[in-house]
């Protein structure tokens, strides 16, 4: 298995997965601004610049099923509250193999900060690129480790026609460089789920990212 995120997301992509051995592997982060927790099946990654051995600590502290540590509230919480990040969800992580051609679907590029999804994006993601179709918003950008990442937005009135199955596909047509493309998606979003499985996009694990903190603040083990 890499040593890097980088490298253990490639193998992933490739469907080579660290050993099912109950292990977590600790990582450095791939930059200041990624943090966070992947559990593929039996076998997590966390990627931080704290201590591996606190790391360790933490999740031999837990009375719970050593498999699920990772992802355990408690073990996130401590994790967040000595990195002093804050987090959203737990994701369903997917990823999809690129497809030659032009997408099938009527795209135009936009530049549009204002818009919800593309501030997240900015947010989150470098190499921010955009396009819109009829009812829906397609996002490209480097993520965690710098892979490519991509996200739909379908508006309520144009829902249950395939639209974002189509957006999805789309990303995979998109994706610069000829590598995979990476999404996360919300486990309680079925909707969003159904379509990037539709769209070819394999589930590969679960995500937890920490946020970085404002910039006016430090962790609480920083000083």
């Amino acid at each position: 298995m890499g040593h890097t995120l980088a490298a253990i997301l490639e193998a992933a992509a490739g469907g080579r997965f660290p050993p099912p051995d109950g292990g977590t592997t600790v990582v450095p982060q791939p930059s200041p601004r990624d943090a966070g927790v992947i559990a593929f099946t039996a076998h997590s990654v966390v990627f931080t610049d704290e201590d591996p051995r606190w790391v360790h600590s933490a999740l031999d502290a837990l009375d719970c099923d050593g498999l699920a540590a990772t992802m355990n509230p408690r073990f996130l919480a401590a994790l967040l509250e000595r990195t002093g990040r804050t987090t959203d969800t737990i994701d369903l992580l997917t990823v999809a193999a690129p497809l030659p051609g032009d997408p099938p679907l009527e795209l135009r590029a936009i530049a549009d900060p204002d818009h919800p999804r593309v501030r997240r994006a900015l947010g989150r993601r470098d190499d921010v690129r955009v396009w819109a179709a009829d009812g829906g918003v397609l996002v490209l950008g480097r993520g965690v480790a710098g892979r490519w990442e991509t996200a739909i937005e379908v508006d309520e009135a144009v829902r249950h026609r395939g639209l974002g199955r189509d957006l999805a596909r789309a990303a995979r047509h998109l994706v610069p460089g000829g590598g995979p493309v990476w999404s996360q998606q919300a486990a309680g979003n079925a909707r969003s789920i159904r379509a990037f499985q539709a769209a070819g996009f394999r589930p590969v694990g679960s995500e937890a990212l920490l946020l970085p903190p404002p910039p006016h603040a430090q962790p609480p083990n920083a000083g």
